[in-house]
C-alpha cells in the first residue's frame, strides 16, 4: 500500500450555508465534482441516477429565476423528485413560521431543503431545526453560497486556475449576499480581491475580509483579470442615498469603452438579473469577454455537486443543541 498516497476527499458538512463555514478543501471539492457533473448536461441523455429516490423540496420566499430552476434542473439530472414551493399559496400566508414550514418538511419524508429568505440567518435557522440537510439559495444580505461557487467555477473554467487572479467586484456591495460569497470563496482560494462601489455602498470595514475597496471604476479595471458586475438593488434605497441610475451608469457602468482600458482577455460576468444600461450596457454584455450565459449554465453542475455531497451517508443528520453553530 502507498502510504503517500492522497486521501480521498470527504465531505463532512450536513448544511451548506455560505461560504464563510468552509475550509479551502471543502470548496475545492465542490469545484472538482462539478466538473463531471457538467459533462452530463452534453450527454443525448442528461440523467444519472445519484440522487434515485432522494426527495428535494425548494422553498424559496423571495421571487428567483436561474437559482429555483437551476435548482430543479440539477436534482433532476441527478434523479430525484422535486417540489417546488410557492409561499405565497402555502400554508405561510396561513401564518406558518419558516421552523414548522420546515418540520412539515421533514416529516413528509423530503431530504433535502433548498431555501431562499429574506432574512440573513434564515437558513441557519432553518438547519438547527431540521435533522435533514439545508441549502441557503440566498438569506437576505448574508450569503448566496452555490452563486459564489458557480462564478469561481466559471473562472477556473476559463482561466485554469484561481491563486493569484486579480478579480473585481462592481455595483452594490453593501446589499449583496453574492459579493459577500465570492469574497470568502475566491479569497480562500488565493484570488485577489478589489471591490468597486460609490462610498456610500463600500460596507465600513469590509477590508477585514481581506479585500481592497475603491470608489474608482478605472483603478478597479486596471489589473483586473475578471470583473463581476452587480445588480444595483435601487429597491433598497429608503432614504434615496444612491446615485441616480443614469449617475451610476456614467460613472460606474461597464460599457465599451471602459473596456478599452482593460485588460484584452478580462473576464467580465454578472450574476443576473442584468440590467442594461445601468449597470452593463448591451455591448458588453452580449460581448466576446462575457461569460454571464456561461455562468447560468456552470450553475447547474455547481449545484449538482452541492446536492450530491448533502445526499451522501457519510453526512449524519442530527439536531444539533441551540445554541450550536451548523458547519
Amino acid at each position: 500500500m502507498n502510504k503517500t498516497a492522497k486521501k480521498k476527499p470527504k465531505w463532512i458538512h450536513k448544511d451548506l450555508l455560505g461560504l464563510e463555514y468552509l475550509s479551502k478543501e471543502d470548496i475545492e471539492l465542490l469545484l472538482d465534482t462539478a466538473d463531471p457533473f457538467k459533462e452530463i448536461l452534453d450527454r443525448p441523455i442528461k440523467k444519472v441516477p445519484a440522487l434515485r429516490g432522494k426527495t428535494v423540496v425548494n422553498l424559496f420566499y423571495e421571487p428567483s429565476t436561474r437559482t429555483r430552476v437551476s435548482f430543479e434542473i440539477a436534482a433532476k439530472r441527478l434523479s430525484a423528485d422535486v417540489i417546488n414551493i410557492a409561499t405565497e399559496t402555502s400554508s405561510v400566508k396561513k401564518g406558518e413560521t419558516l421552523n414548522d414550514t420546515g418540520q412539515n418538511i421533514e416529516a413528509l419524508k423530503a431530504d433535502i431543503i433548498v431555501v431562499r429568505h429574506n432574512c440573513s440567518g434564515a437558513a441557519a435557522m432553518l438547519a438547527k431545526h431540521v435533522n435533514i440537510s439545508v441549502i441557503n439559495a440566498g438569506d437576505g444580505w448574508h450569503e448566496h453560497p452555490t452563486q459564489g461557487l458557480l462564478d469561481i467555477f466559471t473562472l477556473r473554467k476559463k482561466l485554469g486556475r484561481i491563486e493569484g487572479l486579480n478579480v473585481s467586484i462592481v455595483g452594490d456591495i453593501a446589499h449583496s449576499r453574492v459579493a459577500r460569497s465570492n469574497i470568502w470563496g475566491l479569497t480562500k482560494l488565493g484570488a485577489k480581491v478589489t471591490v468597486c462601489a460609490p462610498s456610500m455602498l463600500i460596507p465600513p470595514g469590509i477590508e477585514e475580509m481581506g479585500v481592497s475597496a475603491t470608489s474608482n471604476i478605472d483603478e478597479a479595471l486596471s489589473n483586473a483579470d475578471a470583473i463581476n458586475i452587480l445588480r444595483m438593488q435601487f429597491e433598497r434605497d429608503e432614504e434615496g442615498a444612491f446615485p441616480k441610475q443614469i449617475e451610476y451608469f456614467k460613472n460606474f457602468g461597464i460599457t465599451g469603452e471602459r473596456l478599452k482600458k482593460a485588460k484584452k482577455n478580462i473576464i467580465v460576468m454578472h450574476p443576473g438579473p442584468i440590467n442594461r444600461g445601468i449597470e452593463i450596457s448591451s455591448k458588453v454584455a452580449d460581448g466576446a469577454n462575457s461569460v454571464i450565459l456561461e455562468q447560468v449554465t456552470n450553475g447547474i453542475a455547481v449545484r449538482m455537486a452541492v446536492l450530491y455531497w448533502l445526499s451522501q451517508a457519510n453526512v449524519i443528520a442530527r439536531r444539533p443543541k441551540a445554541d450550536e453553530a451548523i458547519l
